[in-house]
């Protein structure tokens, strides 16, 4: 089967998942904000840049540093505005589907909001019968410290919907600084990710 045809596969597949994974986390425990401004934030980085560190904590207690992958694995980051609201419910699930994909391009995916542990435990724990494959971070104390130093931090205190894959040397090698609103495609980030594999 062509890679493209296998996107597509991905794509429609990664949309039936989030649906099912939605419904997971029942109407009354997800807040919808409404409509945001798209982006609201100053980027601080761009391709080609050396990926600022950041030590966080997961919702396994565990710590993970972004730069211990450097040399081993590519790094996708994918910061999502906050828990318990509507797209970023629906985003994360679709990345289990995906997960092969991910692997076959040794890749690391990182989730990373600037919730709580608590919080991030609860919901995560609701998503797709009991979780995602990746590590969940929290971003919270020093509240956002990682989202500012790649200059995605909004001023009401949430992060943007955004992607970075990273290379095993430690560069940036694609950012998508997503309109907040919507849910980046799952498709072009695994396009992304095979281009930056294959160097």
């Amino acid at each position: 089967m062509r890679k493209s045809n296998i996107l597509v596969l991905v794509s429609i597949f990664s949309i039936l998942c989030v649906m099912n994974a939605y419904a997971d986390v029942s109407a009354e425990q997800v807040f919808n904000p409404g409509l945001l401004k798209p982006v609201d934030s100053s980027l601080k980085v761009s391709v080609g840049n050396v990926a600022p560190d950041f030590i966080l904590p997961s919702v396994t207690g565990k710590k993970i540093r972004l730069s211990s992958f450097k040399g081993k694995k590519n790094v996708v980051i994918s910061f999502v505005p906050a828990a318990f609201t509507p797209i970023c419910s629906g985003q994360w699930p679709g990345y289990n589907l995906a997960r092969k994909l991910f692997e076959k391009n040794d890749a690391i995916l990182l989730g990373i909001t600037t919730d709580n542990i608590p919080s991030l435990y609860a919901w995560t724990s609701q998503m797709d019968d009991g979780g995602v494959w990746f590590p969940v971070l929290s971003d919270f104390w020093p509240h956002g410290e990682a989202a500012l130093k790649y200059g995605i931090l909004r001023p009401e205190g949430i992060t943007e919907r955004a992607i970075f894959i990273i290379d095993k040397q430690g560069i940036i090698r694609y950012v998508d600084i997503h309109d907040i609103n919507k849910r980046p495609e799952l498709g072009t980030i695994i396009k992304a990710l095979e281009k930056v594999n294959s160097k």
